[in-house]
């Protein structure tokens, strides 16, 4: 410190001694222990003046004026105590915000700093940024519902329009906030231009909260697309319930949190309709299902037709395929596979099944014949990519997933 800068300190001391009959200052005079200055005349802010708004377009700037002292450090917050991230500059004189800002809320932004003497100095700065009411909306439709699940459930995301920049997408995906209790780590996959599903690299532990919700409102994502706001879910996982049936033996064996509750003599695919390979999982429930040949493909009056009444129905993919009751089987049922690509079983062993299952518990089938389950597009059989390629499909972790992507559906009715 300078003689000069000694004696402005003292008199400071003295003069506010008299006034007060106190000392803001210590003993020694350490300029660190002074009250913080207004700083209004060392900063340059690059917001808005009076009643104005901000474009939320723009970056925030905070720099020194003159080279007076410099930025020791920027709290951007908004009205909801989000924060804004930014960059100080190794020599403490230009703070830039570095994601964009929502449209249509009120910010406070907390400047410190510090003079040639090394004095605090801080300043309080509040704005509004103008509304986007005039440009496209981005609206997100979390699935499922709120309630509780299997532990193979995985969380979608339904965008109101689509995003195909990979920058854009890293906005959405860092503003889909997914808490879990207790914590695990998850990642989004982009199955197309519209659509995200969130899942751990394990199953769900049974026991698990989860909360899922978008900070997207007011955020800018592209070229006039801003985040509108979304409603939450909460999800709790239940018990670990797994099917595994297994093609070759003709036999369901049926897990509760690791240990065998249930083995259950079934029927599968039969050559030419084999039954689909890998991890699927529950998507509902139909206590009675009409379910006619016509709608796969196979046409009335040939050998392969029927037109039957199915019950207790419990449905794995989107294109027809169920584990159900079917009693005019049940001769096969533990020795042969005469379906149509469905589980078949006996009507009581389906009543069991259908009483004991429920969204998003695991069905499994190994030793088939049939084709893979699609990862996408025929319900949900996101748990059949490795972790590294479902991380790949994430704008924020990958790139472009190695994996397939949505699949089209071949059939779209149910067979028995």
């Amino acid at each position: 410190m300078s003689h000069t800068s000694r004696i402005r300190s003292v008199i400071s001391c003295t003069v506010l001694v008299v006034a007060f009959g106190a000392t803001s200052c210590s003993f020694d005079g350490n300029p660190l222990s002074a009250q913080p200055y207004d700083a209004a005349d060392q900063i340059v802010f690059n917001g808005p003046s009076g009643n104005q708004k901000a474009d939320p377009d723009k970056p925030l700037e905070i720099t020194t004026q003159g080279g007076a002292g410099r930025i020791t450090d920027v709290t951007a917050t908004d009205a909801s105590g989000r924060y804004v991230p930014g960059e100080l500059s190794a020599d403490g004189t230009r703070w830039h915000s570095t994601t964009p800002l929502a449209a249509g809320t009120s910010y406070t932004v907390r400047v410190s700093t510090e003079n040639g003497d090394g004095a605090p100095g801080r300043k309080v700065l509040t704005f509004d940024t103008g509304p986007a009411d005039q440009k496209k909306r981005l609206q997100v439709t979390f699935g499922p519902e709120s309630g509780t699940y299997g532990v193979g459930q995985p969380i979608t995301a339904e965008l109101s329009a689509p995003v195909k920049d990979k920058a854009a997408r890293g906005v959405v995906e860092r503003a889909l906030r997914v808490d879990t209790r207790p914590a695990v780590q998850g990642a989004w996959h982009w199955v197309d231009d519209k659509t995200l599903h969130y899942r751990p690299e394990q199953y769900w532990a049974p026991g698990t909260t989860i909360d899922v919700r978008s900070n997207l409102e007011g955020i800018k994502v592209g070229d006039r697309l801003w985040g509108a706001a979304s409603t939450p879910v909460k999800l709790t996982i239940g018990d670990r319930l797994e099917a595994v049936t297994d093609a070759s033996t003709h036999t369901m064996t049926v897990y509760r949190n690791g240990k065998v509750i249930n083995t259950i003599p079934v029927t599968t695919g039969k050559p030419g309709f084999e039954t689909r390979n890998g991890i699927k999982v529950v998507l509902e429930k139909e206590y009675y299902v009409r379910m006619r040949s016509s709608t796969v493909g196979i046409a009335a009056g040939s050998s392969e037709s029927y037109d039957l009444p199915v019950y207790y129905a419990t449905r794995v993919t989107w294109s027809g395929e169920y584990v159900h009751a079917a009693p005019w089987s049940v001769g096969s049922q533990g020795s042969a596979n005469v379906s149509h690509g469905c589980v078949g079983m006996s009507t009581s062993n389906a009543s069991w099944f259908f009483r004991t299952f429920n969204q998003g518990d695991i069905v499994k089938v190994v030793n088939s014949n049939g084709e893979q389950m699609d990862p996408f597009g025929n319900g949900f059989g996101d748990w059949n990519l490795s972790w590294q390629n479902w991380r790949a499909g994430s704008a924020v972790h990958g790139g472009t997933p190695e994996g397939p992507g949505r699949a089209e559906m071949a059939r779209l009715r149910p067979g028995v």
